[in-house]
């Protein structure tokens, strides 16, 4: 379990990455999620479960940053809040705040302890969930509005939007000292259910394949109970996680970390080493039965070397002068320089025992077709 432990430097990771470390954004190319996310579209065909599962880490920054915005806003209405001790809201938040730096975004309980893992996420839920029942309940109804209006900090609902303010223009004068929220409730509220909407419901344009009894539990929760905290997605994000961690990435790490070509490039590199060395071949046959000196047969070389090198690049997805050069194809024809230090030591050794093996068999061949004896038919 400790040898997935996120490491925040890549540098001083002498190992593969894992998929938390790469959703996180803790690598780089070419195990980045950049190419991840190409990955899972141009070969998985199922970018729609990474996109699921970067919205959710998304809603979940977007519901972070609504609470920190919210404390922010708090203390500059009552800055005497924090010496009262009587504003339990404000003791949650205040918690929330100095908890969430030790906490890990990412499936719930994967990677770290439970306890250390979730206690802060599970803090931002609950607070989520009584924020949102607070909108709702008889003190904030009409009979208690003047009561509201009174007390330190009230907030009102709807509150504007972090692009317009309370006119509908945009805001561009937003400073660090204005007490309004830079993230409305109401967004955090369409975050949820653009999520539900796009990737879950039945015949959703993005639609993923999830166990019914987590889809009715998400519908419920958000439809039927009017929530929209981010533990609401927990369940579908550790299965995301989970099938993507055993379908996908196995894969990735074998095409990134000990390849450096696409699909398109390796179908390319298996035509034209077939075409070369076979021409090589019908060139090797007609120099014999024509009875060519040696020195002739010697171009012979070219064709076989450059077959026998592309069928080795498309047998083992390898480009060894690419990987040496220190590239990385991400789509076809587009190369990238390789980052990531463990894997570019990889795929330097890789590369030279590929060379190696295309160098002893080019040389078996040739040495075969050019000083086998020559016979004129």
């Amino acid at each position: 379990m400790e040898s997935r432990t996120p490491t925040p430097e890549p540098g001083l990771r002498m190992r593969l990455p894992n998929l938390w470390e790469v959703l996180s954004r803790r690598t780089l190319a070419p195990v980045d999620l950049f190419s991840f996310y190409i990955y899972m579209r141009d070969v998985q065909r199922s970018v729609d479960y990474l996109d699921f599962w970067l919205d959710v880490s998304q809603h979940m920054s977007l519901c972070r940053h609504y609470v920190r915005e919210l404390r922010r806003s708090v203390l500059v209405s009552t800055p005497d809040l924090e010496k009262s001790g009587s504003k339990r809201s404000s003791q949650i938040l205040d918690n929330y705040n100095n908890d969430r730096r030790s906490s890990e975004q990412g499936p719930s309980g994967l990677y770290t302890d439970a306890k250390e893992r979730q206690t802060p996420d599970q803090r931002l839920s609950a607070f989520l969930r009584n924020d949102n029942g607070s909108h709702h309940s008889p003190q904030h109804s009409q009979g208690s509005t003047n009561h509201s209006e009174h007390a330190p900090g009230a907030e009102h609902q709807p509150r504007p939007s972090f692009m317009t303010n309370n006119s509908g223009s945009p805001n561009v004068n937003n400073s660090n000292s204005s007490p309004q929220n830079t993230v409305a409730r109401a967004d955090i509220r369409a975050s949820a259910e653009k999520i539900l909407y796009t990737f879950l419901l039945p015949g959703a344009e993005r639609e993923i394949i999830l166990p019914q009894g987590i889809l009715n539990d998400i519908t419920n929760s958000i439809e039927t109970e009017g929530r929209d905290d981010p533990e609401v997605f927990d369940a579908a994000k550790d299965y995301v996680f989970q099938a993507m961690e055993r379908d996908a990435f196995p894969g990735f790490l074998r095409a990134k970390a000990l390849g450096n070509i696409v699909q398109p490039s390796v179908m390319l590199r298996l035509i034209i080493g077939l075409v070369s060395f076979f021409g090589a071949l019908w060139a090797a046959f007609v120099l014999i039965f024509l009875d060519k000196n040696r020195a002739t047969r010697c171009w012979l070389i070219l064709p076989f070397t450059v077959g026998i090198y592309f069928l080795g690049s498309h047998q083992y997805m390898l480009d060894p002068i690419l990987a040496l050069l220190g590239y990385s194809e991400y789509t076809f024809m587009n190369f990238a320089r390789i980052k990531e230090p463990f894997v570019r030591k990889l795929l330097n050794k890789r590369a030279l025992m590929c060379l190696a093996g295309m160098l002893i068999l080019d040389v078996a061949i040739l040495c075969l077709f050019i000083f086998v004896p020559g016979k004129r038919l």
